[in-house]
């Protein structure tokens, strides 16, 4: 419990203070006055001052802001109004009045509109940049994951869409050396292959076994759920065991191959979670093969609840071991680079395809998350090692820039979308316009946040 406490504080104290320092920092270069700096929204729970900016830390850890001077419609986000009465304030392009008596040289509507922009951008440009410099020293300090060979795991009819269940009937193992007209070398091929080939009859070509013509659907979902029903044939052979899991308290130890699994053969690793997972809080025999010795241990799979495609919550058994994976090469630093920039675009469009699937309707809003299963994820990865926990808080950092890019007004993609309006009609939104929107946008942040935290508290009861 300890560490996941102190796993969430770092994960979100980090990354929230690198997008606001973007802000802070941007302001101070472009001249803006800065007369708060805060760590969480709404009252002020502790702080000093230095110089004109109050640094402080909040009540509610679940964000932050930069207060510029001229930014009035901020203190929405502080629980207060001080905003003048409407008869103080000129509009903007009314009788060619272009600021307020009360606008300084240092304040943030004097400024241009690309300075402006530059400063709102500055948050999630540096959660990209956390993101790529985390990836890219990764890649140096641990290396890169080689791909799978092309060889097919166990696949279970019900998880491939229509048209794809001749898989089923292919024998695990076997290894796959053309999808299409397109040659395969390794996993990698064939999972772009399964994604980007264009839908319609495809033939997927073997070493030693008959082809198979399967139909590659059109629909994103359909595709989606076809790329996530194969994997690679991975051997049962147990890589880390998770501190304080099942495995663990039964004395499984990393090298151990498992043989058996409630009576039934384990060929691969597929086959050895299927066991698993259907004997949640069941006592289960495992057959496991340590050196030269063969082992008998009963483990009793953790009753966990897990989220399906459709949103609906099962319960399935987890032992807390992780799978073998390929090995690693360190490239250099150019290569370090290419990857790091690699994986931070490829985290950016998974967090857009899953936006714009919850928006049409492909993905249940069952599926977001909020800061109770953020807690749950910090604490797995701190367990799992520095790589693991690094590699969690730069994905969670393009989360929260793809995020903050949403044009909802209180988050950075609302204000840019003022400036873009202001913009292109060549005066900016009058101060009570603006201040009224940034109101709507709080409530319907805090209305996410709220079903955020009732899908966790929800799936804490496995429902």
């Amino acid at each position: 419990m300890l560490i996941t406490i102190l796993a969430t504080v770092v994960v979100l104290g980090v990354l929230i203070f690198v997008h606001e320092l973007g802000h802070f920092v941007t302001a101070k270069l472009v001249d803006i006055e800065v007369p708060r700096f805060s760590i969480g929204l709404g009252p002020k729970l502790v702080g000093f001052r230095r110089g004109e900016t109050e640094y402080v830390i909040s009540w509610l850890p679940l964000g932050g802001y930069v207060k510029m001077a001229g930014m009035e419609e901020m203190e929405v986000i502080e629980g207060k109004d001080e905003r003048k009465p409407a008869a103080e304030v000129a509009e903007a392009g009314v009788a060619g009045a272009k600021a307020t008596t009360a606008r300084g040289p240092r304040d943030f509507e004097s400024k241009s509109v690309g300075a402006r922009a530059l400063v709102i951008s500055a948050g999630v440009i540096m959660n990209f940049l956390f993101a790529f410099v985390v990836f890219t020293l990764a890649a140096l300090v641990w290396g890169v994951q080689t791909p799978p060979e092309a060889l097919l795991g166990p696949v279970a009819a019900s998880d491939l869409p229509p048209g794809a269940q001749a898989l089923a009937r292919v024998p695990p193992g076997t290894r796959i050396v053309a999808v299409g007209r397109d040659p395969v070398e390794d996993w990698a091929d064939v999972a772009r292959a399964l994604r980007t080939l264009p839908p319609g009859p495809t033939a997927v070509r073997f070493a030693g076994a008959p082809p198979v013509t399967i139909e590659l659907p059109a629909a994103d979902k359909e595709r989606d759920k076809l790329a996530n029903a194969v994997s690679p044939a991975q051997p049962p052979v147990v890589a880390d065991v998770l501190e304080d899991s099942p495995a663990r308290e039964v004395g499984i130890r990393a090298g151990d191959r498992i043989t058996s699994a409630g009576g039934e053969p384990v060929r691969f690793w597929q086959d050895f979670v299927r066991v698993v997972q259907a004997h949640p809080g069941q006592p289960l025999p495992l057959e496991v093969q340590r050196g030269d010795r063969s082992l008998v241990i009963t483990a009793t799979p953790r009753a966990e609840p897990d989220t399906l495609e459709d949103g609906s919550i099962r319960t399935v058994g987890r032992l807390g071991v992780m799978a073998p994976l390929p090995p690693k090469v360190r490239p250099g630093l150019g290569g370090a680079i290419v990857e790091g920039g690699r994986e931070t675009w490829g985290y950016v469009t998974l967090v857009v395809d899953f936006l714009r699937d919850l928006v049409l309707g492909r993905q249940s809003p069952r599926n977001l998350g909020g800061p109770i299963l953020i807690g749950q994820l910090s604490g797995r990865v701190a367990r799992a090692g520095l790589e693991a926990f690094l590699r969690f808080m730069a994905l969670f950092s393009v989360n929260l820039a793809v995020l903050n890019l949403l044009p909802i007004p209180v988050l950075d993609g609302g204000h840019l979308m003022f400036l873009a309006v202001e913009a292109v009609r060549g005066r900016a939104l009058t101060l009570n316009q603006r201040a009224r929107l940034t109101q709507v946008g709080f409530v319907l942040v805090v209305a996410l946040m709220v079903w955020a935290v009732a899908n966790d508290v929800l799936r804490l009861f496995g429902i």
